[in-house]
């Protein structure tokens, strides 16, 4: 490996994993619990120990393995491979380092194993896109200043604290041009049995390389740890026997045709929105209401369903939704919300996907990022703000075509994909599905319709919204952001930013009327 190579530390563990693995299945059948002392007591204790944990994780029955939790620092790790991989899933916690917040450094990147004229390229243009990224956030200062007056005109954005503002809204756009390959440090957190899959699947698209590399050093940790939690872990599944493996050989390995035809056929979906609402229950709103009324044991005589939907979504009755702790999943009366369904196609950068994938409860079918490439025809979001700067737009098109040709040129050299994919930006478009309840999705626009929110992603709520206002006017009245909830709910302060506050009073706008910059 060229650059740093992947950091992993075991920072938080279970005690005896292994033990209180079997001790928990043996609590399901004995008149009193079982404790982890229990099944190691003795060699007759050891051999019926071993024996149940051969039977369990056989059978399927893995709950077991998910009472025991990992704590991990990783250091040196992509983004592309976090995206892809690590937060892919609902079953983790992570905290990041953020790339609206920290300036990047110019060496903090990914290099996979290349030679030669492949790799004089590669860090080349790796060093090209840092370059872009200082370059960027020098150009986009001054409309960020414009903005800012605008919003605060007592303040001047030039000198403290409010300086540091503008430079970090102007870091947070140009991060766009970043590549997937820069570094990422973060805690991520998860379960035995989500270590399981981990191992089983480490040779799985996007980054096989790099999921091996961090993976085995996981497993090696809590090995070290606990030698009998890892030993009945079954091998990595070889990369040629995932369904996506042969999927991908069947359509793309020869031509570019069939991603070039799937890009046209999806936009057009979109219709020229980021997200489109393509599948949503036609009684979701009398459902709910029936939900409403069912866990209260009221009939619908003594209840309208205007009645039973506001009680459950107007924070002026159901104060819940004014709190800063989300409540909603541990309310009886919330938890009606979870019959109300959305499906959209969404086509948004990799820099705000790997926002909107941390709401793990609205789950979505992202790409093998392979199979959206077209080598001539680069593919890209473009945030608002750099369309406020003609220069500024003018030297990230011309960033993003060069790129797209030196990546075609790294895939001739016989780069493999995975490797030369590590420097498309932060801006590559990601195109796919997400479903999710009105719960879940309640949450979510509430936290990004805030105006502190990525702009990208506040967007992409905003017209979310809009298009369940058409088809679920009565849900919709009530959606919107936390200072708007709060303000209903008589919470205050009615926005909860503190010094963070967006300087709009945006709980007096109707979603249709958001307009923001940045």
């Amino acid at each position: 490996m060229i650059s740093p190579e992947p950091r992993v530390r075991l920072v938080n563990a279970f005690k005896d994993p292994y033990n209180n693995a079997v001790a928990t299945a043996r609590t399901c059948y004995s008149s009193s619990v079982v404790l982890s002392e229990d099944v190691d007591r003795d060699e007759k204790s050891r051999i019926q120990r071993d024996a149940i944990a051969e039977s369990i994780y056989r059978a399927g029955h893995h709950t077991t393995l998910q009472h025991s939790s990992f704590q991990f620092v990783l250091e040196n790790v992509s983004r592309q491979f976090i995206w892809s991989f690590l937060h892919s899933h609902p079953f983790y916690n992570s905290e990041q380092v953020s790339q609206r917040y920290v300036t990047v450094g110019p060496d903090r990147l990914t290099v996979p194993p290349l030679q030669g004229p492949a790799l004089a390229l590669y860090q080349e243009t790796a060093g090209g896109l840092m370059e872009a990224y200082r370059r960027l956030t020098d150009l986009l200062a001054p409309a960020v200043r414009a903005e800012y007056k605008k919003l605060f005109p007592l303040r001047d954005p030039d000198q403290k604290p409010w300086a540091k503002f503008v430079q970090r809204k102007s870091q947070e756009v140009a991060r766009y041009v970043l590549p997937v390959a820069t570094h990422a440090h973060l805690y991520h957190t998860v379960s035995g049995l989500t270590l399981h899959r981990y191992h089983r699947l480490a040779n799985s698209y996007d980054t096989p390389w790099e999921q091996r590399l961090v993976v085995g050093k996981m497993i090696e940790a809590v090995g070290a740890l606990d030698p009998l939690f890892v030993q009945r872990m079954e091998d990595p599944l070889p990369l040629e026997d995932t369904p996506e493996h042969r999927a991908h050989r069947e359509f793309h390995e020869k031509s570019a045709r069939p991603a070039r035809a799937f890009l046209e056929e999806f936009d057009a979906r979109l219709n020229r929105r980021s997200s489109c609402l393509v599948d949503y229950k036609v009684h979701g709103e009398e459902v709910l209401a029936q939900a409403v009324r069912s866990v209260l044991g009221v009939p619908k005589s003594a209840m309208t369903d205007d009645d039973a939907i506001d009680r459950v979504l107007n924070p002026a009755r159901n104060r819940l939704l004014g709190e800063a702790l989300n409540l909603a999943t541990h309310s009886k009366l919330c938890r009606a919300m979870n019959h109300m369904h959305f499906t959209f196609a969404k086509k948004i950068s990799h820099t705000a996907d790997s926002q909107d994938q941390r709401h793990r409860m609205t789950p979505a079918s992202r790409p093998i990022l392979s199979g959206h490439f077209v080598s001539d025809r680069p593919d890209y979001i473009t945030p608002v703000l750099v369309r406020q700067s003609q220069a500024a737009k003018e030297f990230y098109d011309a960033t993003m075509a060069d790129l797209w040709a030196r990546i075609s040129r790294l895939m001739n050299l016989g780069v493999p994909e995975e490797f030369a994919l590590y420097l498309l930006p932060n801006a590559v478009s990601i195109r796919f599905e997400e479903s999710g309840d009105l719960m879940n999705f309640h949450h979510k626009w509430t936290k990004r319709l805030c105006y502190t929110a990525q702009e990208e992603i506040w967007k992409t709520s905003q017209e979310e919204v809009l298009q369940v206002q058409a088809v679920a006017p009565r849900v919709a009245r009530h959606l919107g952001p936390p200072c708007q909830l709060r303000s209903v709910s008589a919470t205050r302060p009615f926005c909860p930013e503190g010094d963070r506050f967006c300087g709009v009073l945006v709980w007096k706008k109707k979603v249709e009327e958001y307009q923001r910059v940045i």
